[in-house]
């Protein structure tokens, strides 16, 4: 528990210094929108260039990222010009008073796609006292996976003090099933094409998921900095209502086209991809039309966040954290 708290006290001070030290920073009038993608994964915004939707605003991929807090750190201090991660990890972004703004929700689960939390057939481990003293394999501290984790031991009846008993690592994603069936860990959280990669190879069974806790719900935004919003409102405009039409087109199409569509993306920018885990994809998962912003999809999280003492209660409002209004679906 230390350990985690030191993490999460660090990313906060980090966040804290970009919004004092980065506040004008980031945004530039060029049309032109650096982001950090996702190995082997197409993400909206990608989607929606390929599409044609982003009408003549580009993006530059200056790298790629297996962290949300990381990625929406790196749009605070102004490295990218936007940046994607959970929920939960914008509502303490905001707590650290950093000037960025949730503009569009874009991955979610529901009952296609959902974070579930894998053992091996054979393990002793079979509901959530069984989790004392193991360790879970997540992708990122403070983040969903570990939101998730904790959701799961509170509803059952664990106290903060037998929570701070199980011990959450970091594993990157494409090592977790590995990592799980060489048990040098007893519990892997997949989702995506990895869970269903390593369904299809057999010998390990869910425990619980994401979606058996809160059902479907979208579950992560992309923010952007406030001064390049007010500097760029029609950037923004475009970006924003490009990525939801790609979120619906995915949502409409038939899926073997969308994964057909996916593998040219991937083999056409040359990143030295493996396409083959594509045919696995199912759902971007997000819940409202065109990656539109709920409260209750924020507010679930400053709840447990406060509860958890990371962030005062009271100090952030869910109105505060997003806005709709340049997603062209707000006015359906």
């Amino acid at each position: 528990m230390t350990n985690r708290r030191r993490f999460l006290g660090l990313a906060l001070s980090g966040l804290a210094a970009a919004a004092v030290g980065c506040g004008t920073g980031g945004g530039r009038n060029t049309g032109t929108l650096r982001y950090q993608g996702w190995a082997g994964q197409v993400i909206p915004p990608e989607l929606a260039a390929d599409l044609g939707y982003l009408e003549g605003v580009k993006l530059e991929w200056v790298g790629n990222t297996i962290s949300g807090p990381q990625d929406i750190q790196s749009a605070a201090t102004g490295q990218v010009d936007f940046g994607g991660a959970f929920n939960g990890a914008v509502v303490k972004l905001a707590a650290a008073r950093a000037p960025v703004t949730a503009v569009i929700g874009y991955y979610g689960r529901d009952r296609d796609e959902e974070t579930g939390y894998y053992v091996l057939d054979d393990s002793p481990i079979r509901g959530p006292r069984d989790l004392l003293g193991q360790k879970v394999g997540m992708n990122t501290l403070g983040a969903h996976s570990e939101a998730m984790l904790d959701i799961y031991l509170a509803r059952n009846g664990l106290s903060k003090e037998e929570i701070g008993r199980v011990e959450p690592i970091v594993v990157p994603p494409v090592n977790t099933e590995q990592s799980l069936r060489q048990r040098q860990i007893e519990v892997g959280a997949l989702d995506g094409v990895l869970r269903e990669k390593a369904l299809a190879r057999g010998g390990i069974r869910k425990l619980f998921s994401d979606v058996e806790l809160l059902g479907a719900f979208t579950a992560g935004s992309y923010v952007i900095k406030k001064s390049f919003v007010e500097r760029n409102p029609e950037t923004v405009r475009t970006f924003v209502s490009g990525v939801g039409r790609a979120i619906e087109w995915s949502r409409t199409t038939p899926r073997a086209e969308v994964i057909e569509r996916f593998t040219k993306i991937m083999t056409d920018r040359r990143r030295n991809e493996d396409t083959d885990p594509l045919r696995y994809w199912k759902t971007y998962g997000v819940a409202g039309t065109g990656g539109l912003i709920k409260d209750a999809e924020l507010q679930v999280w400053i709840d447990w966040l406060a509860d958890r003492g990371d962030i005062p209660r009271g100090s952030v409002k869910a109105g505060d954290l997003y806005t709709n209004e340049f997603n062209s679906y707000a006015k359906a």
